[in-house]
């Protein structure tokens, strides 16, 4: 009796820690001021016309890359297209094509430090039917429509445009100012590398380079309204990964148990049951659930403004509630391809399955591909890595430079608060990583959700209304570099 009483009395301590604990989150939600963001584009119709007009132009001009293709005549002659629509950029500055990749250099007053603005060229295919032919470049609603239009040549046009305007006024920039865009960034090839070389070749240490990725994200999170710029400070890893089942064959009339297609069906299931990867929230996660938790409804608050006592609750839960938000806390795997007998009635001898792999930093690729390939050989498949880079590192999200992109956020965009997060997709900027320190994925643009979707996918646009603030953002960059 003694001992029940003692253990009823340490779950009554216990129980009254935890009320205590939660009554304290809930007075700190409760005096945690409410915030609303209030951004939104602002109509400027004569430059906004300007502006889709010039990236109507740019869509048009197809600029597909493929795997292993090296298409520098198509790249040359878009090149042409830019030199029109910005012709101070082209007579002022310093041009270098390499392979059809740009890079152009704008020598400022001083060389201490080096700014790299950058997005790429090349867009992917576009395939099914569009309500806008994909590369018409239409403006209509509103928006600019075609393959490339948010993704990302947007930006390019951007900082074009900005350097074109300033070049105009006369202006000289206080630091170097290097213009950055690959032609091959869809699909990961040497085009960035070759550009980093050269400016290896020069020298040259960049103290920030701004390349896509982020952007200003309508709604970023359930729950959460409003214009946000989610800024990028480093990637997960990825890699492509090939499993392969064999066997004797056979007829299909007689199966024997444990056929290819079987194992790799059980293996698949397998994988999406159980959790093989460790979940974590790394700091810039932890900043961004701090940067969003005053806009919110008051429970979400609750949770995101006191992580001190709900982050291993919602390191639990993210997963199961947001895609999105799963994927930067773990280590994920996508199941992509599969294939098998080229007859119905034929147990194949072979079959395969292809997934795509995303590494985080404190899983990288060595561990996560190790966990997947003896998960593989307990239902005897073999495992291929076809191609695999470790996640990047990250910026210092306390650091001036990363301060310096917020400053301008906030000057260029009022009333929309900039967060860091993980960016769970690829971009050229990791290359930069090499000789710069401060490498951030924005792309000053909003992208609501019919935009999101359009990336890659059907009807990609871009409100034309958000391309003034664009331009803007890239100007108020280029001088506030001092």
């Amino acid at each position: 009796m003694e001992v029940l009483i003692i253990v009823l009395k340490i779950i009554g301590v216990l129980l009254l820690v935890i009320l205590s604990l939660f009554l304290i989150a809930v007075i700190h939600t409760l005096l945690m001021p409410k915030k609303t963001s209030s951004y939104v584009a602002h109509p400027d119709p004569e430059r906004e016309k300007l502006y889709a007009e010039k990236l109507s132009k740019m869509v048009q001009y197809e600029t597909v890359s493929y795997p292993g293709e090296h298409d520098v005549e198509k790249f040359e002659g878009f090149h042409e297209v830019l030199r029109k629509l910005f012709p101070h950029v082209f007579s002022e500055l310093e041009i270098t094509d390499i392979d059809g990749n740009l890079l152009i250099y704008w020598k400022g007053k001083k060389q201490d430090r080096p700014l790299v603005l950058m997005s790429h060229q090349d867009v992917v295919p576009a395939e099914g039917t569009w309500k806008h032919e994909p590369f018409s470049g239409d403006i209509a609603e509103g928006k600019v429509w075609g393959r490339g239009t948010s993704d990302t040549k947007c930006s390019v046009m951007g900082f074009f445009q900005a350097c074109e305007e300033l070049l105009t006024e006369g202006y000289v920039p206080e630091n170097d100012v290097y213009l950055s865009s690959s032609c091959t960034e869809e699909w990961a090839g040497d085009g960035c590398p070759k550009l980093v070389a050269e400016m290896k070749r020069r020298g040259v240490k960049p103290y920030l380079v701004c390349d896509e990725g982020g952007g200003i994200i309508t709604d970023p999170v359930g729950g959460i309204k409003g214009n946000f710029a989610m800024v990028g400070v480093f990637e997960k890893g990825k890699a492509d990964v090939k499993f392969t089942a064999r066997s004797n064959g056979g007829h299909a009339s007689a199966p024997t148990k444990g056929t290819p297609i079987a194992r790799l069906a059980g293996f698949v299931t397998d994988v999406e049951k159980h959790t093989l990867f460790k979940k974590k929230m790394l700091p810039p996660v932890q900043a961004m659930f701090k940067t969003l938790a005053p806009y919110a409804d008051f429970g979400m608050k609750l949770v995101f403004g006191n992580l001190w006592l709900f982050k291993p609750m919602l390191v639990q839960l993210m997963p199961k509630i947001s895609a999105q938000g799963g994927a930067m806390l773990q280590t994920t795997i996508a199941f992509t391809m599969q294939k098998g007998s080229d007859a119905y009635n034929v147990i194949p001898q072979e079959a395969t399955l292809g997934a795509n792999m995303r590494f985080i930093p404190h899983q990288g690729m060595e561990e996560s591909l190790d966990i997947i390939r003896k998960k593989a050989e307990t239902y005897d498949l073999k495992m291929e890595v076809l191609a695999a880079t470790d996640y990047s590192r990250s910026t210092d999200i306390h650091g001036e430079a990363f301060g310096l992109v917020q400053k301008v956020i906030g000057q260029t965009f009022p009333g929309c608060a900039g967060s860091p997060y993980v960016m769970t997709g690829a971009t050229d900027a990791r290359n930069y990583e090499e000789i710069c320190d401060n490498v951030v994925r924005f792309a000053p643009v909003i992208y609501g959700p019919e935009q999101m979707k359009g990336m890659h996918g059907l009807n990609e646009n871009i409100e034309t209304s958000c391309l003034p603030g664009c331009v803007d953002f890239y100007k108020n960059l280029i001088r506030s570099n001092l």
